[in-house]
């Protein structure tokens, strides 16, 4: 796939922020433990409490002991900043994004030229590793035919 075919494609099975499929509890019985949603999403209990505290993580509700109960909501949320991370968004960036979208609606525009600018950087470094995909198969093919 090129580059072109890549900048154009808007892939049919995208999950968004609200995907409830892949849940572990239903929605109205999901309180999870940090525990829990660290095991689920695979980050560690300081790194969620850290996203919490730099505003990456809308309020997250605590029980009467004090302990934070995640929902699935959260979890959906969690979803989405892992993507925003594998895309290299800097954390800053993702602090203004969900800080945009605690701010409401009418940041929608915002919130898309936030999103356009990482998708431009995404194509980018696609750009870069297909040329660096093609300058390995030249290299492999000259030792294969060497063989």
């Amino acid at each position: 796939m090129t580059v072109t075919q890549v900048a154009k494609s808007k892939p049919g099975n995208v999950s968004s922020c609200e995907d409830d499929t892949a849940h572990p509890l239903p929605d109205g019985r999901d309180r999870y433990t940090i525990s829990e949603v660290a095991e689920v999403t695979g980050l560690t209990a300081h790194t969620l409490r850290w996203y919490e505290r730099i505003g990456l993580m809308p309020h997250v509700d605590r029980s009467h002991t004090g302990q934070r109960r995640f929902t699935n909501r959260d979890l959906d949320w969690l979803g989405f900043v892992g993507k925003l991370r594998l895309t290299g968004m800097p954390v800053a960036d993702m602090v203004r994004y969900a800080e945009l979208v605690r701010l409401g609606d009418q940041t929608y525009d915002d919130r898309r030229a936030l999103l356009e600018g990482t998708r431009t950087d995404v194509l980018r470094r696609i750009a870069e590793l297909q040329d660096t995909l093609a300058v390995l198969d030249h290299k492999i093919d000259m030792y294969t035919e060497r063989a």
